[in-house]
């Protein structure tokens, strides 16, 4: 932490306690927050942050990136899709976009006039990437992509997705490519805005790709057959802004219950004051410290460039299997409570769950890791 970023965490922190906390309930209900937190986020200067100046971006780094997702997690808030918009969407069209496509998207990315997507899940196909069946057929200066997506964070309101589709269906891994689609373009359609068991308020959606013609220019990388590459050089930075998340979420977990057990009595006595309670909080304490040690760690490994696809993963596997067990013995402690969905620490036993699903699976994370063993 710098003084330029404790800075930066009081701006952060004012919008999210200002424009996601008092929002909660009526986004879950809606399944998707409202448009225009995407462009007052972007006036204030919270989207792209890592991305330079010239392009319209923040010109900071991933330590301002971790920020921001740590204030969002503390403000209560898991409905705002802005760390697959920043820390994934924005990189991809940074890494590997021309110089035309960058000035053309990542302004508007930056200004919130357009909101980003990534679209690698398909119905029949999960963390197996390459076993992905969209299809990318050239047509002249066309490509013609038919295929269907899911699970999509952002789906509902994306302008622009980054679709990972087949140009070579027999080559494998080495038939896949990167695709940018507008969502105003013809043949692109939305499906449902999906029912989850937690992050209600996110608009994760299915996506429809129906004789959909993009020009080959949106190709990014300037060359067929790149995108299994290029996913598996972005996916560290993905599983490492989860791991903040997940940190994040203990930490706050463990505030919420800390207070809760003080304020409440059982037996003539604050629930704190039982030696079950202490213990278990000190536990969860600990585990929370050990975690954070570990993420500071990678996140500094990571803004030196040297954090490695099994660095990535061990801070993804760690922190999420970790947030999972505090957040699950602090709705224990909050005894009946806990289980209302009306208190935030039922709506994050919910909405963490996915952390060890998303972003490849905890035991596809394991599998990564033991390659480098």
């Amino acid at each position: 932490m710098t003084e330029e970023l404790a800075d930066f965490r009081d701006m952060a922190r004012t919008f999210c306690r200002n424009e996601l906390t008092p929002h909660q309930e009526r986004w879950a209900e809606n399944k998707r927050i409202d448009r225009e937190v995407w462009t007052k986020a972007g006036e204030v200067g919270l989207l792209a942050l890592s991305i330079p100046e010239a392009y319209g971006g923040g010109g900071g780094t991933f330590a301002h990136e971790a920020v921001l997702y740590e204030e969002q997690a503390r403000s209560g808030d898991s409905a705002w899709g802005v760390s697959v918009h920043n820390g994934i969407v924005t990189h991809y069209l940074l890494a590997y976009g021309s110089e035309e496509q960058k000035q053309r998207w990542l302004p508007k990315l930056a200004s919130g006039e357009f909101v980003g997507a990534i679209a690698m899940t398909e119905p029949g196909t999960g963390s197996d990437l390459q076993g992905i069946a969209t299809r990318a057929v050239r047509d002249g200066d066309h490509y013609v992509i038919n295929g269907a997506k899911t699970f999509i964070t952002n789906g509902a309101l994306a302008d622009l997705v980054v679709v990972a589709v087949k140009t070579d269906p027999d080559a494998g891994a080495q038939g896949v490519s990167l695709v940018v689609v507008e969502t105003s373009t013809p043949g692109f359609r939305r499906g449902r805005t999906l029912d989850k068991v937690g992050m209600h308020g996110q608009d994760t959606a299915e996506l429809f790709f129906d004789d959909v013609r993009v020009p080959v220019d949106n190709l990014l990388g300037g060359q067929e057959g790149q995108g299994f590459v290029q996913l598996m050089q972005q996916l560290p930075q993905e599983r490492l802004l989860i791991a903040v998340t997940a940190v994040a979420g203990m930490e706050s977990a463990i505030e919420l219950t800390l207070d809760y057990t003080k304020e409440r009595t059982a037996f003539g006595r604050p629930v704190f004051g039982f030696q079950n309670t202490k213990y278990k909080l000190a536990e969860a304490a600990t585990e929370a410290a050990v975690s954070r040690a570990f993420l500071d760690q990678c996140i500094e490994r990571h803004l030196r460039g040297e954090l490695d696809v099994q660095g990535a993963a061990m801070a993804k596997l760690w922190t999420t299997e970790r947030v999972n067990k505090v957040v699950d013995e602090c709705v224990q402690l909050f005894g009946g409570y806990g289980y209302m969905t009306e208190y935030p620490i039922a709506r994050a036993w919910a909405d963490m769950r996915v952390s060890r699903i998303f972003g490849g699976t905890n035991e596809i994370m394991k599998d990564i890791i033991s390659r480098g063993l």
